[in-house]
């Protein structure tokens, strides 16, 4: 754990791709064709005569007005559209690694832009903002054609973009965009007026007829009421949170009736956050600006402040937002969008504000994926790809770093080679980071599945992840390297985001720890943080999330694992014993329900149930008293139990019917769990044997039987039922006086995977410190132990490891194949 810090490597600022660059200039103009194409693969194994479908692969057409430019193959379709871009690019002459503008010339783009935005030709645009100005020309009186500032610099990408190169700092104080907005429309005396002081801006002279008529003829017919709920937050924290109603004419303008809510008279002073959640999302907190708002109107560009707001902090919806809220605020989803002229809207309920509020912790976003909130809990390992429910911790982590605006993780893939992690594990219990890694490869998330160039990798390799996290002004935050190495580099990525996961929820939990305390728990989880950027970013929000579970009664919650767990009496298991029973690594499915229940079981309220729920015995993937309950219990049984309350927030985030839990909540209660195990699905064998031999058992059999190979001065082997080749693999990583090597196996599946893993290798055997330089050849052939095959004779030595036999007859000329080889 580190209480400093900074950059320590270098992130390339986001600039346009060349898709985008090419959207810029021709729009729809530039159409996009993306097919598949097939081309073929090379066999690198002789002997084998098994046809292998290659990787599927894309080109991409891109047409433009004046010429069609065509891609080479990917494996991506985005990629073979970004390389059609590319290269129509080139053709045009536009250098795409030209340098940023500077803040002057980026001020003057924003000048233009202004002036765009208020000219006729953009009202009839297909563009949220437009949709606004149309709204706004049905307000009345001298509000007519008035568009608040704030509605600008929400919904105008271009303009936040242009603000950012201006001055970086608006990442972090969005409102800064408003003295910006309100500063270029000062230079435009001629078309548009702000009155000063305030927030709102208009034309000069109104729109002409025919504009105003041709783009209201654009939207559609809509009912003469919109009803809309919403949720009002008030700033002091005293105050409950409570739906409101929006009831919205289709001839008036949303920002009206909001303001109506907040006391305004002006709808111009309401201001608007930034969006909560999904990027695509209208959900956004609406407060009120001061009755004359100061904005910073100075000539220095790059150094405008952020004038002192002068009303009080609203915690609570600060803590949703990411963004300082002040004052009273409403929560809505409402809004225009660009996917067509009419309003945008949903209903926010109070439910989906305590989501919101659970899901600032990694738990409480696995917890919403699985939809289990009151039995779920994010699991401490990370075992499989098939045995892992909800959402991957890779996706959670990401998820998180959005919520809190921080760029998105990177993550650094090393591999290790076989014979490296081997020694590794023979070495150390728990194994470490090998300074002979053969290759390290950083990315950063992109929702898509890590690919490591596997020209570079040696199959057989061991991997591990590196983890490191940056705010938005590419600030280190924190970095996780774990000392494991996985068999997959899946496996590894998901690993340590789940350790760092893991540490997130453990510090986001208990804020005010010791510093000794803060130091073990980094060390437990191989986590190094710099407490200061963590705090400013991060824990800043949170403390001011954590202290709201009680408001709504004031009293003190109980532990979320406060339950006599061993006490019989609040445990009841019925059923008949089936002898079916649950251990760790096991796979449960399990029916359950989770009810509130008032003192003396006289009334219930159902909070949550799912009839099929399936979770990994031992992985903490539970709440522990539901775990410690089901590992008494056989497949057939029920159970029912009682816990004392979790914090309320999970109470009301799962409760179907809010009121009715409320209601309950006023009076002494617990939570009810009823249980029924349906099915118990063992681990399979080969995570069984992982689990009790280091190394597993096939590994020491391999090692084994290369041991007695290399003691034989033979020059060819061929070892039946050679499967996915991980003998023939392994003779390839050690030093023998083999030449040729070939397998024999039944199953043509299986060989293919041998003829991917051998070619791999032979085709990296040019290097002279190889092990393998000593083999010429690897033949694999389609045949059984049992059947005599000519092309087999002559080779030296006959290996046959974990093979089933079942009454197998072996023919005499089989016989006699073996008696002129050296079987072991």
């Amino acid at each position: 754990m580190e209480t400093g810090g900074s950059l320590v490597q270098a992130i390339r600022k986001p600039t346009l791709t060349p898709k985008a660059i090419i959207h810029q200039k021709f729009g729809s103009k530039a159409s996009y064709t993306v097919e598949e194409v097939e081309e073929p693969t090379q066999n690198g194994c002789p002997g084998l005569a098994i046809l292998q479908k290659g990787p599927c692969l894309y080109r991409c057409s891109l047409d433009l007005p004046d010429f069609t430019v065509v891609s080479g193959s990917f494996k991506k379709k985005k990629d073979a559209e970004q390389s059609a871009a590319q290269i129509a690019l080139e053709k045009l002459g536009i250098n795409l690694s030209a340098d940023s503008p500077t803040a002057e010339e980026a001020w003057r783009e924003l000048i233009a832009r202004v002036k765009y935005i208020f000219s006729n030709e953009f009202l009839s645009a297909l563009h949220p903002l437009s949709s606004h100005f149309k709204a706004a020309l049905r307000r009345v009186g001298d509000l007519n054609a008035s568009v608040p500032a704030s509605v600008i610099a929400i919904c105008d990408g271009k303009l936040n973009n242009l603000c950012k190169i201006i001055n970086p700092t608006v990442e972090s104080h969005p409102l800064l965009v408003l003295s910006y907005i309100m500063r270029a429309a000062a230079g435009l005396p001629e078309l548009v007026v702000g009155a000063e002081g305030q927030l709102s801006i208009w034309r000069k002279d109104p729109y002409p007829p025919n504009v105003i008529e041709s783009s209201i003829s654009q939207q559609s017919d809509v009912a003469e009421s919109i009803t809309i709920m919403a949720i009002y937050i008030p700033c002091s924290p005293e105050k409950a949170v409570e739906p409101v109603i929006l009831n919205i004419s289709s001839t008036g303008y949303y920002f009206d009736v909001i303001a109506q809510i907040l006391g305004l008279s002006d709808a111009n002073m309401v201001l608007v956050s930034r969006t909560i959640g999904k990027a695509s999302s209208e959900t956004r907190f609406y407060f009120a600006a001061p009755k004359s708002y100061p904005l910073d109107m100075s000539s220095d560009l790059l150094n405008a402040i952020v004038v002192p707001f002068g009303g009080p902090l609203n915690a609570r919806a600060s803590s949703l937002c990411g963004q300082d809220i002040y004052g009273d605020s409403i929560l809505a989803s409402i809004g225009y969008t660009w996917k067509g002229q009419d309003i945008f809207h949903e209903d926010v309920t109070l439910q989906s504000y305590y989501r919101m509020l659970i899901s600032k912790i990694p738990s409480g976003v696995y917890k919403l994926s699985r939809e289990a909130i009151l039995a779920a809990e994010l699991p401490l390992t990370f075992t499989t790809k098939t045995n892992w429910k909800g959402s991957f911790p890779r996706e959670i982590l990401s998820s998180f770093c959005r919520q809190y605006r921080l760029l998105e993780p990177v993550f650094c893939v090393s591999s290790i080679p076989l014979k490296v992690s081997s020694e590794l594990s023979r070495s150390n219990n728990k194994p470490g980071v090998s300074e002979s890694a053969d290759q390290e490869r950083e990315y950063t998330n992109e929702n898509e599945s890590v690919d490591v160039d596997p020209k570079l990798v040696v199959s057989g390799s061991s991997f591990t992840c590196e983890i490191k996290i940056y705010s938005k002004c590419q600030d280190l935050i924190l970095e996780c390297a774990p000392n494991v190495l996985y068999k997959k580099q899946n496996d590894a990525v998901q690993s340590a985001s789940l350790k760092v996961l893991s540490w997130l929820n453990a510090y986001l939990k208990d804020i005010d720890m010791s510093l000794e305390k803060e130091k073990q728990l980094a060390n437990v989880f191989d986590i190094k943080f710099y407490r200061q950027i963590f705090f400013k970013e991060v824990v800043k929000c949170l403390s001011v999330c954590n202290c709201q579970h009680n408001e709504t009664l004031g009293r003190k919650e109980p532990e979320l694992n406060g339950v006599v767990e061993n006490d019989a009496s609040y445990i009841n298991i019925e059923g008949t014993d089936s002898d079916l029973c649950p251990s760790n690594g096991s796979l449960l499915c399990v029916c359950y329900s989770v009810s509130l229940v008032t003192k003396g079981e006289l009334q219930k309220e159902l909070l949550e149930s799912i009839e099929e729920f399936e979770f990994e015995m031992g992985t903490g993937a539970v709440i522990p008293c539901l775990e410690a309950v089901v590992s008494q219990m056989s497949v057939g049984q029920s159970a029912c139990f009682y816990t004392e309350l979790p914090p309320e927030d999970l109470v009301l985030a799962a409760a179907k019917d809010l009121a009715n839990a409320l209601a309950f909540l006023t009076s002494p209660c617990c939570l009810e769990y009823s249980i029924i195990l349906l099915q118990v699905t063992e681990p399979p064998e080969d995570r069984m044997e992982q689990a009790l031999f280091n190394p597993p058992l096939s590994k020491q059999r391999v090692e084994y039987a290369v041991q007695q190979i290399q003691e034989f001065c033979a020059t060819s082997l061929v070892d039946f039922g050679c499967g996915s080749g991980s003998l023939l693999e392994s003779l390839l990583e050690y030093p023998t006086s083999l030449e040729t090597i070939a397998g024999v196996d039944i199953s043509q599946k299986s060989l293919s995977r041998a003829a991917k893993v051998l070619h791999s290798k032979l085709v990296m055997k040019s290097d002279f410190d190889a092990p393998c330089r000593s083999i010429k050849s690897a033949i694999l052939f389609d045949g059984s132990i049992t059947d005599f095959d000519s092309r087999l004779c002559g080779f030296d030595l006959a290996t046959c490891l974990e093979i089933l036999y079942s009454k197998i007859s072996i023919s005499n000329s089989q016989s006699q194949l073996f008696s002129e080889v050296n079987p072991i």
